[in-house]
Parts: C-alpha cells; structure tokens; sequence
C-alpha cells in the first residue's frame, strides 16, 4: 500500500511540473526577443531598445561605408528605398534572406545584390539573440534610402 501511494504521489508531481511547464510556453511571448544580437562595440547592459538602436545603426553605418567604396554609373537619378530582409542565427552568422527593391534599380545596379550580400557577410562578429538565456535566430528588415538627386 505504501508503495502505490508513493506512486500516485510521484505521478501527480510529474503531472503538475508538466501543467506547469506547458503554462510557461504559453505566456512566452516567442515573437519578441530578451536580447538583440550584439557586435562587440554595442554595451550588452544597455536596455533592449538601446540594444536594438546599436545592433541596427552599426549595420546601416556598414551598408553606408560598403556602398560608398563603389562607383555606381547611372543613366538616371534616383530616390527609392530597398529593403534587406536577413537573418542572424543562433551563433551569429548572417545571411540576406531577400532584397526587395523595384525594377529600375535592378536595371540601372544588376550588382546591387552582390554587393549587399557582400556587406552583410564583412560584418564584424557579433553574439545571437537571446531568449531566456538560450541564443535564437532572429530576422531583421533594414531599409536603405537611395538618393542620387
């Protein structure tokens, strides 16, 4: 008798942590992350929007310095916005997931891409996202103004 009460006992904690974890999973918010990734510059005790501001305008400043290396020869001006869709993942390695831009672009800069996707991999090192301590991959979409005028 003694030993189907320790059963039952121990069946009814299982049940209950398992109650338990499943409620946890359910109140975690999974589309928001606890920390941005971060290169080594960006202070990792900023708060989460400071971590985001640093991870975000290191990555415009490297769009901007790569695509100022190159000479683009354009028939015509322009003033449009692409938009680079990438992913970190869970050790910190980027790659472009997709580059939206419109047609004349595509027309007037066919290496455009090449060079984005070039920019993004000479990123300096950085650390994952993080989620309750575990890193994650995260998704990203910067828009990046081009003005000739």
């Amino acid at each position: 008798m003694l030993v189907f009460v320790a059963c039952d006992f121990s069946a009814s904690k299982d049940k209950q942590a398992r109650e338990l974890v499943n409620q946890e999973m359910r109140n975690i918010d999974w589309n928001d992350v606890d920390a941005y990734p971060l290169f080594e510059n960006c202070d990792e005790t900023l708060t989460k929007d400071g971590q985001r501001e640093c991870f975000v305008n290191e990555v415009i400043s490297h769009f901007s310095a790569t695509l100022k290396e190159f000479e683009f020869i354009l028939q015509e001006n322009v003033a449009s916005t692409v938009y680079v869709d990438f992913i970190v993942d869970r050790e910190g390695k980027i790659s472009v997931q997709k580059i939206e831009k419109d047609r004349f672009i595509d027309m007037q800069m066919p290496e455009f891409d090449g060079i984005i996707t070039q920019s993004l991999k000479g990123l300096p090192p950085l650390a994952p996202a993080l989620k309750r301590g575990i890193p994650v991959k995260t998704k990203f979409r910067i828009p990046i103004q081009l003005n000739t005028k």
